[in-house]
């Protein structure tokens, strides 16, 4: 197995998965957007995005989709099967279109747009973003008072999923700390090294810095 991978959110989430399962995976730091490298990965992945896993001569594209073959690899429950399936689909899925996609808006806006300088932070975007996380963090604080993850009592898919934008909060800023409970179970995640620093020991360049007021 081969997984193109970059340090951006769905390329990190990626490589987290396979670390934390503990494969032997061939790693490599893409770069499709860059000049003259799009002809290289388009007959792997025709959007040019990453992650990419190959395996036996085919491509494997999106980033769920990857960690459920991993997983499988793996023999694992990572990507639950059988009764607990549906419910970690569940959060997945409401995840990616709502607690998820907040975090994602505010991140465009303080972060991707400064480090590639594609335009000013929008303030009406920024509170838009963070209005929709208090509506899925008040969500997902009700649900950690009582558990500490969120299928079954063990660690999933859908908890790594729910996080792909907390390691970019320094950048962020998202309000975390509001919400104890979410908070603690991010810690959690936090508390392993899979999660915590998915490339120790891979070539992986640093994202652009974000520039500072004077710059």
């Amino acid at each position: 197995m081969k997984l193109y991978f970059s340090r951006n959110p769905n390329p990190r989430l990626a490589v987290a998965v396979a670390r934390q399962l503990g494969l032997t995976i061939d790693f490599e730091f893409a770069e499709p957007f860059a000049p003259g490298q799009a002809e290289r990965y388009r007959p792997l992945n025709p959007n040019l995005s990453i992650p990419i896993l190959v395996e036996g001569g085919k491509s494997l594209w999106e980033a769920d989709a990857i960690a459920c073959r991993l997983s499988r690899a793996a023999g694992s429950d990572f990507w639950r099967r059988g009764e607990d399936e549906p419910d970690m689909i569940r959060w997945i899925s409401w995840g990616k279109e709502n607690f998820v996609r907040a975090c994602d808006m505010v991140h465009f806006e303080r972060g991707t747009k400064q480090r590639y300088g594609i335009g000013p932070i929008d303030p009406r975007l920024v509170e838009a973003g963070l209005k929709r996380f208090h509506a899925a963090a008040a969500i997902l604080e009700a649900e950690f008072a009582t558990r500490d993850w969120l299928v079954g009592s063990t660690l999933s898919h859908a908890d790594f999923r729910m996080a792909t934008f907390l390691p970019f909060n320094e950048v962020a800023r998202l309000p975390l700390e509001t919400y104890p409970a979410l908070a603690r179970w991010y810690g959690r995640l936090e508390a392993l090294e899979a999660w915590r620093d998915p490339f120790t020991g891979l070539d992986a360049p640093p994202l652009p810095p974000i520039p500072g007021p004077g710059d």
